[in-house]
């Protein structure tokens, strides 16, 4: 689903034109997928939260070593880092410099294609008000 959204950027090629939105119609709960996932495989619900349990204690560790951890079949999860610039290589201090850490998720390309973007259709959200221009 998506929502029509006017963008005002301050980049004149960009100010005033409209941009659609992914808009999320719900969520799952991690509970919610567990059982998800065991109706459609052999294992039990409990199975099923353990291994992603460890998968991201294992990520986590894999992550902190600086390690791109590349899952075939979903894509690749390396951190990144946003920092302000020092004058100096020497006056460069991570602890005040560097501001943000987060995880990047590429997802797998196969034959020019994404695997869980594949086969997305786009549908406008229903019952709400389309904006005025």
């Amino acid at each position: 689903m998506y929502r029509l959204h006017k963008s005002t950027n301050e980049d004149p090629s960009m100010n005033g034109k409209w941009y659609a939105r992914a808009v999320p119609t719900g969520t799952i709960t991690y509970d919610e997928f567990c059982k998800m996932c065991q109706s459609n495989s052999t294992v039990k619900s409990a199975d099923v939260e353990s291994v992603i349990n460890e998968f991201f204690a294992e990520l986590k560790r894999q992550l902190q070593q600086s390690h791109r951890v590349k899952i075939d079949g979903l894509g690749a999860f390396v951190l990144n880092l946003r920092s302000t610039g020092a004058a100096t290589y020497d006056a460069y201090d991570v602890k005040k410099n560097v501001k943000l850490v987060r995880v990047v998720f590429t997802e797998e390309r196969k034959n020019h294609q994404k695997l869980l973007t594949d086969g997305v259709k786009f549908k406008e959200l229903p019952h709400y008000a389309p904006p005025q221009s």
